[in-house]
């Protein structure tokens, strides 16, 4: 079954595209985990989630792009097994590099919730995925089936946190990041298109927006365009640090919206992120976000292809592997 249907989606995403036709024969999925996990343990889970999803990000549609990047963090670091949600001196959550994680409050609500009808049964793992799924289906993403049997790791260590990419990393340290976690150069540009949604802090772009020096004093940046330029640092000169105005949309043109706009602005020379527009600046990489320019469906239909790749990043699913937590933020004790 599941070959089945990553063979469609593989497919249709290459299908009009040699380039990806390519590169999909080196990133097979297979060795997945199964899709009805929980079909006897908790039938009801994916409705539970999906409407305490729904809930939170009608309160804060943010929130759909802060569950994105806790997913990524999580199965960047170590794979996808919950030590990011940890929550203890000198877990991944306390480092530096985690400090501006979102979404935490969501996972919890999750879990009491699922507790409640399936006790000591799904873990924070296979929560924190499937949410992410939910959260950029709400936002206009695609629509793909998790699987399930991920375990949650009793480790979590800050030092594993910082390795996480910063957005400030050439083209080649990137490249070199991915291939490490099994995900090729397509999946690097089809998953920065999360940036499609969700923003960033002024304090995250000051080297861009202001140059190197830090002095804060206008400097020519010939890899922005001048206009987009000019906003940012007007924008970003003055803000207080903890206000809704010192926040910038990482999508300057359509930024609630799950879309390939994201590709279009590199183009334009709007990418806010120096490792954003390095996509279009570098040869190995504007290819392909030509080709998602020219093919927006190809974006939505490889998007998914990377995130299940992305959701079975070293995943702990033997049986004395991991454990599944009874609170996400605490391991058990027994």
């Amino acid at each position: 079954m599941a070959e089945s249907a990553l063979g469609v989606a593989s497919a249709s995403a290459s299908a009009s595209s040699p380039l990806f036709s390519t590169l999909a024969e080196t990133s097979p999925l297979d060795n997945l985990l199964p899709f009805n996990y929980y079909h006897q343990s908790c039938p009801k889970l994916e409705e539970i989630i999906n409407k305490k999803v729904k809930e939170w990000v009608a309160k804060d549609y943010t929130l759909a792009a802060s569950l994105l990047r806790l997913h990524f963090h999580d199965c960047a670091v170590t794979g996808c097994d919950a030590s990011i949600l940890l929550n203890h001196e000198g877990s991944e959550r306390r480092a530096e590099a985690s400090k501006t994680l979102r979404g935490f409050q969501v996972i919890d609500d999750i879990k009491a919730e699922v507790e409640k009808l399936c006790p000591a049964t799904v873990s924070c793992a296979d929560i924190l995925t499937a949410a992410t799924r939910d959260a950029t289906v709400l936002l206009g993403g695609p629509y793909w089936m998790v699987h399930y049997g991920r375990k949650d790791s009793r480790i979590s260590n800050a030092k594993d946190a910082n390795m996480v990419p910063h957005g400030r990393e050439s083209i080649t340290t990137l490249i070199e990041f991915f291939q490490s976690r099994g995900l090729n150069v397509i999946d690097l540009v089809v998953l920065s298109g999360a940036h499609t949604i969700g923003r960033t802090a002024c304090d995250s772009i000051q080297h861009r927006v202001h140059g190197l020096n830090g002095t804060g004093m206008p400097t020519p940046n010939p890899s922005i365009d001048d206009h987009y330029l000019d906003f940012l640092q007007r924008k970003c000169r003055s803000c207080a640090p903890d206000s809704e105005s010192n926040y910038v949309d990482l999508d300057a043109t359509t930024p609630t919206t799950f879309d390939a706009q994201f590709y279009a602005n590199l183009q334009k020379k709007m990418g806010l992120l120096s490792t954003d527009q390095m996509l279009y600046s570098d040869s190995r990489t504007r290819p392909i976000v030509n080709t998602l320019i020219q093919d927006p469906s190809i974006f939505r239909n490889q998007f998914w292809v990377s995130m299940v790749k992305l959701g079975n990043i070293q995943v702990l699913s033997g049986q004395n592997e991991g454990e599944i937590r009874t609170n996400c933020n605490f391991v058990n004790y027994y």
